[in-house]
Parts: structure tokens; C-alpha cells; sequence
């Protein structure tokens, strides 16, 4: 009997072994890379960078990873997606500026062939690829029929050239977008690989689809032996703002307070989390001067508030959903997670937008009528309405710095960046550091913790060498040998960071150049161009040389 119930013991353990095993134990010890993308968060939007949002799972992840208070992007969406999947420049990789075709080499609004993508990198290498949202790096021509394309009265098989699709890129499976702007509730360009979905089921709301798909494909990757790369793009918090009522209503009352005594909560919360070790005073001065008080929209900009909030929370929600599936699947403890924004808030009011134009329709599936309030005449949240919080609310979500989305200022250039990886962060785990880092060193990492090779060659075109370098050195010892300095071009708005911190911005194409330290002046609050004319002289040189080896001469309208 004894025996009998030794041997079913044994019998049990050895099942749950096996349980283990399908749950996420792999023999391939590689981790899995989960990196998460969202759309115009403002630098102090999150709980763990000062906000007042509810974020507790990226709270979470900050507490038990590391935070970077000096994350790059490139200023705009498909610019900075067009870097981070590269690893390159995005002049280099084709995407300058916008997904139309400019007819120069780095302006071609598309991912150039002559850049690899992590996802094909890493599918090369034994790992699962999966995207997840939204894509913005296919060029988008209009059609004839793009007021009705858009509202689905009409039906096109494609959205762009197949070949750019991210299925024809690397990616084992996507489910998401291939344009840049949507309703969140009905989304434009919604694709299962190469297929368009016609049609979403009642109830359904962009984020929460995405989160729920990222769970389900968490789990199915915990019953192989390959470690996987997901891409993870939500939509939000990107205008139009479109919140689900529950998500909006925690918010109700939260922006009542106006403009002036959210960004000054959330500047003291920075100073007691130590965003910025060793700087005291780093609030940038407000940007606009009119009060709360007298502002005659201030229910209306409470709302919209409110629902920018509400729509970063429902982003928090899904994360949490995903941590938990990995931490079931026993998949947790070795995924590296990387959470980034895509630029800084925007400033956008697309109220002021025409509606039926690019990737912004004038009515909704059934026919209603979406209304652009220029007049803030309808309340923000629903699908009918396309409308955004605008500069002010902006100069809060971006709290410390000055500006916003497409400006190369620290408002529209640098943005939260969260690592969490429990088994291989550490160092200042649950800290912050102040080493730089840029989106294109997301491909590095990847390449450096995948032990995959980054080709010279691919599908017979010469591969551009990888501009990024890895961010495991950071995990592993707290710092490393970084760039010697990182170049910025959009729009003209251009800026140059030198690794001793020492910043040129252009702000425009006739504007002269401005000098800011960093060490010093984190909020670029003192132009310093005119005291150091030979460091300007210096640092100029060295970004045209910048230009013209990655792709940014000549610009656009400029004669070549």
C-alpha cells in the first residue's frame, strides 16, 4: 500500500513536472522580449513618473525594474516605430517624416529594404514573432473614395503594399492596424495578417481588444520550447479621445482642480520619487498664463482630461492582464519587458481637423455623423466625437519640459521608458538612472540578449549597419559605453545631444541655434548659445556631418 502510494507520488510530481514544462519551462533558456509601445503619453502621465493616473501595473514594473529619465524617441509615431524596429536612424530606414513618398532616400514613407526589423533579426535566430497593434510604417496613398473607405461604406482588400504588411516583415502573426489614427471603436484598417476584418463585435474597444489578444498569444507560446518576441503598439492615448464610461467616470472629478495645480502635484511627486537625482529645480516655467479660473471651457477641458487619463488607465488594465498571464504560464521571471512611449504628448487639436481626409473619417459605421468641436459645443469620450486635449493639458502631461509631440525639446523627444526583467535586471533595481538611451536601441538589446547575428546582407540587399547599442549593460551594471551623441530631424525641428549632455536645438528652419545644458538645466530653461558661441559652432558642424551620413540632407522642399 505504502508503495503503491510512493509510486503515485512520484507519478504526481512527475506530471507536475510536465504541467511546468507546458507552462512556460523551456529548454531554451533565451528570454522572451515583450516591448510595449503607446501612443503621445506625456512624460509625467504614469503613477511611477509623478502622475496622478491610476498605473499600479506599471508602477509595478517600475518598483520591481528600472526607470530612464533620459529615453529618446524621434518626436512623431512612424518615425519612432520606423527607428525602434530597425535599429537605425529613421531617415535610414525610410520614414523621415510621414508614410507618404517624398521621392528621397530617406523620406520614402515606407521601411526601407535596405534595414532588417527585430522580428525578422529574431525569427532567424528560433524566436516566435508577433506584432500586436498599430504598424504606421507602410506608405498610405489616398484614394478617390477615402471619405467612404474610412467610414466602412465602402471595401478595399489592402491598405498598402502587402510586402510592407508586418506579417511580409518578420512577423509570425499581427493583429492590428496599418494606419496611424483611428476610432478606438471602430478602428479603419484593422487586419488579422494580410486579411481585413470587416467587422468588430459589439462592445469592442481598441485597447482591451489588444490586451485581450496579448494574453491569449502569452499563453499559447507558454506550450513551446521557443522563446517569443512580441511587439506590442497600442493606439492609445492617441486623439480622438475615446474612453470607455467606467474608465472615464474615475476621473470625473480629478482636472477640476485646472491646469495650474495638476502640473504642480505632479512636478513635487517627481522630486520625492528622484526622477532627476541631483537636480532641485527643474520645473520648466508654465507655457501659458491665462488661469483656470478664467477659462469659460474649463468643463469641457476637465472632461478631456479626464478621458486622456481614463484612456492611459484601460492601457494599465491590459498590461496587468498580460503580467498575470505570464506570471500563470511561469514565463514571468524571464521576460524582458520594455514599456516606452512614441513621443511626448501632442499639443494636436483635431477638432480643428476636417473629418473624411487621410485617417480621419466624418461618420461612423452606421452613419452618425462625427463631429469635430472646434467650439468644444460636445462633450469627449464617445465615438462620435474627434477631439483632442490640446496645448495646455499637454504642457501639464509633459511635466517637467517645455513643448510636445514633433518638437525636438524635451517635451517632444523624451518620454518614459520602464525595463522589468527579474532575472536579469541587477542593478538599481526599483531606481532610476540616468543613462541615455534611444528607441533604436531596442533592436541592440534584442540582438544581445537573443544571441542572434544582425545580417550585412538580407533577401539580397546590403543591410545598413545597426546605429543602436544594447541596453543589457545598464541591466547587468548599471551603465555603459553609450552613443557619442544622437541626432534629431523632423519637419525641420532638428537637435543634437552630445554624451556630456550638452543639447543644440533648432526649432524651425530659419531659427538659430540654441544651447542648453542638461546636467544643469534639465528643462532647457536657459539658452546658453550666446555664452559658448565656439561650443555651438562645434556641436553644429558635428550635426551636419550627422545629416548628411544618415540620410537627413536634403530636406524636403529644399532644393537638392
Amino acid at each position: 500500500m505504502k508503495s503503491n502510494y510512493l509510486l503515485l507520488s512520484t507519478a504526481l510530481l512527475m506530471a507536475g513536472h510536465s504541467a511546468a514544462n507546458a507552462k512556460g519551462k523551456k529548454s531554451d533558456d533565451r528570454p522572451n522580449i515583450l516591448v510595449i509601445l503607446v501612443d503621445d503619453l506625456g512624460y509625467s502621465d504614469l503613477g511611477c513618473y509623478g502622475g496622478e493616473i491610476q498605473t499600479p501595473n506599471l508602477d509595478r514594473l517600475a518598483g520591481e525594474g528600472l526607470r530612464f529619465n533620459h529615453f529618446y524617441n524621434t518626436g512623431r509615431s512612424c518615425p519612432t516605430r520606423a527607428s525602434l524596429l530597425t535599429g537605425l536612424y529613421q531617415h535610414q530606414a525610410g520614414i523621415g517624416r510621414m508614410t507618404f513618398d517624398q521621392h528621397l532616400p530617406g523620406y520614402r514613407g515606407t521601411l526601407s529594404r535596405d534595414a532588417v526589423t527585430i522580428a525578422e533579426v529574431l525569427k532567424e535566430s528560433g524566436y516566435r514573432t508577433s506584432m500586436i497593434g498599430k504598424w504606421h510604417v507602410a506608405e498610405t496613398p489616398l484614394r478617390p473614395d477615402q471619405r467612404k473607405w474610412l467610414a466602412h461604406q465602402v471595401y478595399h482588400e489592402t491598405f498598402s503594399d502587402l510586402s510592407n504588411y508586418p506579417v511580409n516583415r518578420g512577423f509570425d502573426t499581427h493583429y492590428g492596424i496599418i494606419y496611424g489614427v483611428v476610432d478606438h471603436f471602430d478602428p479603419f484598417s484593422l487586419v488579422e495578417g494580410e486579411v481585413p476584418i470587416k467587422e468588430v463585435p459589439e462592445g469592442f474597444y481598441m485597447t482591451q481588444a489588444l490586451s485581450d489578444r496579448a494574453v491569449k498569444e502569452v499563453e499559447e507560446y507558454a506550450k513551446d520550447d521557443k522563446p517569443f518576441f512580441m511587439y506590442l503598439a497600442y493606439t492609445a492615448p492617441h486623439w480622438p479621445l475615446h474612453a470607455l464610461p467606467e474608465d472615464i467616470k474615475k476621473y470625473e472629478d480629478t482636472y477640476k482642480v485646472g491646469w495650474e495645480k495638476i502640473r504642480q502635484a505632479r512636478y513635487e511627486r517627481q522630486k520625492e520619487l528622484g526622477i532627476f537625482p541631483g537636480q532641485d529645480d527643474f520645473l520648466s516655467e508654465r507655457q501659458f498664463k491665462d488661469k483656470w479660473e478664467d477659462n469659460p471651457t474649463a468643463e469641457w477641458d476637465a472632461r478631456a482630461m479626464a478621458v486622456h487619463a481614463a484612456m492611459v488607465d484601460r492601457v494599465d488594465q491590459g498590461i496587468g492582464q498580460i503580467i498575470e498571464a505570464l506570471r500563470k504560464t511561469n514565463q514571468l521571471d524571464n521576460t524582458l519587458i520594455l514599456f516606452m512611449s512614441d513621443n511626448g504628448c501632442s499639443n494636436e487639436l483635431c477638432q480643428n481637423m476636417s473629418g473624411g481626409e487621410n485617417d480621419r473619417p466624418d461618420m461612423t459605421r452606421d452613419g452618425r455623423k462625427i463631429i469635430y468641436p472646434r467650439n468644444k459645443e460636445v462633450m469627449p469620450g464617445p465615438e462620435t466625437t474627434y477631439a483632442a486635449i490640446g496645448a495646455r493639458w499637454a504642457n501639464v502631461a509633459n511635466t517637467p519640459f517645455r513643448f510636445w509631440k514633433a518638437k525636438s525639446y524635451e517635451g517632444g523627444i523624451c518620454t518614459p521608458m520602464i525595463a522589468f526583467w527579474p532575472k536579469g535586471i541587477k542593478k538599481n533595481v526599483g531606481g532610476v538612472t540616468s543613462e541615455i538611451g534611444h528607441v533604436m536601441d531596442v533592436m541592440a538589446t534584442c540582438v544581445d540578449l537573443a544571441e542572434a547575428t544582425y545580417p550585412t546582407k538580407y533577401k539580397g540587399h546590403d543591410i545598413i549597419p545597426m546605429e543602436g547599442k544594447s541596453l543589457a549593460p545598464i541591466f547587468k551594471k548599471g551603465k555603459r559605453e553609450g552613443h557619442d551623441y544622437l541626432g534629431f530631424e523632423h519637419f525641420n525641428e532638428r537637435a543634437f545631444l552630445s554624451k556630456d549632455g550638452w543639447k543644440l536645438v533648432k526649432p524651425g528652419e530659419k531659427a538659430k541655434w540654441e544651447l542648453y545644458n542638461l546636467n544643469e538645466d534639465r528643462s532647457e530653461q536657459h539658452n546658453l548659445a550666446g555664452q559658448y558661441p565656439e561650443k555651438v559652432k562645434e556641436m553644429a558642424a558635428a550635426y551636419e556631418e550627422w545629416a548628411k551620413r544618415c540620410m537627413v540632407e536634403p530636406y524636403p522642399g529644399q532644393k537638392k
